[in-house]
């Protein structure tokens, strides 16, 4: 369940920095994303995103509103098995998700400080996560020698690419007619063209991408698990309630014509 992966500590720690912007050359609203398909309810999903999480997205984006104890909680963990497989930047299970990398260095890294990830699905949406990181390129010239469909010019590398493989944008020339009648040529996305397969196939890469997302979610709102479960209990009882309150007003108005 929580098998120790080897991580690209800080080269493969930004998996989903994607608060960096830049004008997009095409814009993100013109890719459409991709439904996510995410259910927080599925603890097991659960537990294999707060593995690819810490191991390739926590060296540089740290969670700061959760604690790792809450984490094992919710996700049925033991305690032993968090110190041995998730913290790695911090001492006692009582300690919230932070980085170990001095902000100064990974803002002369990376232009900015990579954000915090916290309330990342519930500010940019869990569709979103899951079309972004399934959406690098390779592009000649970017600094990171990628780009993305979603957000372009994204300053994060492709961090999982040993997973995903190298992927190239086809794009195609398209002549329209504006209102007044002249012709015009634009560069249209056509589709992503896998160069170079990865150590996933394209299904486990979708699933291993769709787990991150998970845990993002949850990590945005960790009641949530306790709603749902209490949610449950809630209708039972009105149920019930409702069949015993229906009951006596039988027995009550029998009498009334």
């Amino acid at each position: 369940m929580l098998k120790r992966e080897t991580a690209h500590r800080w080269g493969v720690a930004a998996a989903v920095a994607l608060l960096l912007t830049a004008a997009p050359v095409f814009a993100a609203s013109e890719y459409p994303l991709q439904p996510a398909g995410n259910d927080v309810g599925n603890i097991p999903s659960l537990q294999r995103g707060a593995r690819n999480f810490i191991n390739y997205c926590m060296g540089c984006h740290s969670a700061q509103y959760v604690r790792y104890n809450r984490l094992a909680e919710d996700l049925g963990i033991r305690e032993d098995q968090v110190i041995d497989n998730l913290m790695f930047a911090a001492d006692k299970p009582q300690e919230t998700m932070t980085v170990a990398m001095p902000a100064g260095d990974a803002e002369r890294w990376f232009g900015q400080s990579p954000p915090d990830l916290s309330l990342i699905a519930r500010s940019r949406g869990t569709d979103y996560l899951y079309t972004f990181l399934k959406s690098f390129y390779v592009e000649d010239g970017r600094p990171t020698g990628v780009n993305n469909l979603v957000l372009a010019n994204a300053s994060m590398p492709h961090v999982l690419w040993e997973l995903q493989g190298e992927q190239r944008a086809v794009f195609e020339v398209k002549t329209a007619t504006d209102s007044e009648g002249i012709e015009y040529t634009r560069t249209v996305f056509k589709e992503l063209e896998l160069v170079k397969p990865g150590r996933l196939s394209p299904e486990e890469y979708d699933r291993f991408v769709r787990d991150i997302v998970n845990f993002l979610d949850y990590v945005g709102e960790p009641m949530q698990l306790q709603r749902t479960r209490l949610g449950v209990w809630v209708i039972v009882f009105l149920l019930v309630f409702g069949l015993f309150a229906y009951l006596l007003k039988n027995e009550i108005w029998k009498d009334v014509k």
